[in-house]
């Protein structure tokens, strides 16, 4: 029978307890938790407890930090998730069992443009019309780029390493498969780049920071994999803010080739500048808290960020394993369809994966829509107003029924440290060692600092602010039981945090361009799973406005 008493006791040289049958010893030497070191630490976490309390806790202090140390000792590689999973899914949650798949505009009549640097920026649809038609073979699209990147990342200091041997051999392969009628669909034969937190065989992944700017991961992560399997070319790794923030990477700032004075934000930087630049069709992201929207803000490109679960992290860094999600920046929301439907799905490695139905049709009805806008930040007093404001407007005039509404009004800045405290573990060893002096960024706006702060949270309240995480699930399922989707300032209000916590998809795409005559952008919200409504939307409001096919002068 498991004893169930707690007993305390001290002895001479020795201090220690019985805890369920086992009794645990601890030396002198390291017991030196004191009752003011207690009564400090009341003062970081908020609580205060009587001096007869504090000295109750020492020995059992004690005892969890000799916990802590056996814990360390064992080495947890980043890749390591934990065992408590995340789940998105509300109570009484069901979903769209229609999978229809991908329903695109036909483009058979695309043809070369007279002038090759506009080929720079065609979309994926039109240079896979070119490769299906043989006007343009996958080798000479991929050296095209290549040459492009090449000429470019000087300037912009978007790539981390060029995968040129490898994109070689896998274009030809292409031209060899479709020449023999083995035409694998619109990805086959595209050239695209990746951020530098997948592993890749064969090539370093640095996760852009000094401390692993060496670092061989010898597999493909799934995503690569899976981008592989549809016939894409990876032409390179590129760069993002160190450990997924910001624009600041070991070699340098990514550039915004908009205005090569300003960075490109990030944490996918690189992702989104080669796309703004043309230096390649598309690339792969990821966002923890707004690394996709605010890079593809900036960079005037369009970005998806999935519903969590939907796209395997296998062998990508691990930054919260509760908020990363992986998703495209492409050119058109119809674009993003496309690499969205190579990625999403199952790989038996990522438990945290759902296996729902994708279904993308570009001829969406707008007027059968119940589209939400949130109305108390579309009016605050911010930058991007006015754009946003016309935005609006466009909707309306394509037929949208616009509702107003209101988020859930709940603690969501206060539930960010969620995001810290998972980043701080997840690079536990890197804090433990010193080797975070190696970081660029030693501001006390940046990870090293953010690591060791987090370190003192206490779990209770990490557990605490997941519940509430767990009511704002519920409170977002219940208003998107009242529209479709709706639609959001990118910056403005609580609405990034919230659906990164909740893991809602988003869609961020062109809507103007501020005094400086750089991009700005706005967002549209959908339920859980349901990409494919916001994506045609979106598609829909592109082509009705056309910032997405406007693109920076990079010869100047």
């Amino acid at each position: 029978m498991i004893r169930k008493e707690l007993k305390y006791f001290v002895c001479g040289t020795l201090a220690g307890f019985v805890f369920f049958g086992v009794l645990y010893i601890i030396p002198a030497e390291q017991n030196n938790i004191t009752i003011e070191n207690i009564s400090h630490a009341e003062n970081i976490i908020g609580l205060s407890f009587s001096e007869a309390e504090r000295d109750s806790m020492i020995d059992g202090l004690s005892q969890y930090r000799s916990s802590y140390e056996a814990i360390r000792a064992y080495g947890l590689n980043n890749s390591i998730p934990p065992a408590l999973t995340f789940d998105p899914l509300p109570l009484g949650y069901s979903f769209d069992t229609n999978d229809s798949g991908l329903d695109l505009e036909n483009l058979s009549n695309v043809q070369l443009p007279d002038d090759p640097d506009d080929l720079a920026f065609y979309s994926i649809r039109e240079l896979a019309g070119l490769i299906r038609t043989r006007q343009i073979t996958s080798i000479q699209l991929t050296e095209f780029y290549l040459d492009r990147l090449k000429k470019f990342d000087p300037v912009l200091e978007c790539v981390i390493t060029f995968t040129e041997e490898h994109a070689i051999q896998k274009a030809r392969e292409a031209d060899e498969e479709i020449a023999a009628g083995n035409y694998r669909g619109p990805l086959h034969g595209i050239p695209y780049g990746i951020k530098d937190l997948f592993s890749t065989r064969g090539y370093k992944t640095t996760w852009g920071a000094v401390p692993f700017k060496d670092q061989m991961i010898d597999y493909d992560a799934t995503v690569v994999q899976k981008l592989d399997e549809a016939g894409a070319v990876l032409v390179a790794k590129l760069t993002l803010g160190a450990l997924a923030w910001g624009d600041v990477w070991f070699g340098g700032r990514t550039r915004n080739p908009w205005d090569i004075t300003q960075g490109s934000s990030g944490s996918s930087a690189g992702s989104a500048a080669v796309v703004a630049a043309g230096l390649v069709p598309f690339a792969i992201g990821t966002e923890t808290w707004g690394s996709i929207v605010s890079p593809a803000t900036v960079n005037g490109v369009t970005g998806l960020r999935p519903t969590y679960g939907r796209v395997s992290r296998y062998g990508a860094m691990a930054l919260s394993w509760s908020m990363d999600k992986v998703g495209p920046l492409t050119r058109n929301a119809e674009d993003a369809a496309i690499v969205f439907d190579a990625i999403l799905g199952p790989d038996g490695r990522d438990r945290t994966v759902y296996d729902f139905p994708f279904s993308y049709n570009p001829d969406i009805n707008i007027s059968e829509l119940r589209i939400g806008y949130v109305k108390k930040d579309f009016e605050a007093d911010y930058p991007f107003h006015s754009q946003d404001s016309l935005s609006l407007e466009v909707l309306r005039n394509l037929g949208a029924e616009l509702v107003p509404i209101e988020l859930p009004d709940l603690p969501v800045s206060a539930l960010s440290f969620i995001l810290s405290v998972e980043a701080a573990a997840a690079f536990d060893e890197l804090t433990r060692s010193g080797r975070d002096s190696l970081m660029v960024r030693q501001i006390k706006n940046a990870w090293p600092n953010v690591f060791r702060q987090a370190r003192f949270v206490p779990a209770v309240e990490y557990i605490n602010a997941n519940r509430i995480r767990y009511e704002l699930i519920q409170r977002m399922h219940e208003l998107m039981g009242t529209v479709d989707l709706y639609v959001a300032p990118s910056w403005q209000g609580p609405n990034l945090l919230l659906t990164n916590l909740s893991g809602h998809p988003c869609v961020v795409v062109p809507n103007g361009f501020s005094e400086q005559g750089t991009p700005t952008s706005i967002s549209f919200t959908g339920r859980l799973f349901d990409e494919g409504r916001i994506l045609s939307l979106a598609y829909e409001f592109q082509k009705a406005t056309g910032y997405h096919k406007k693109h920076p002068s990079m010869d100047n």
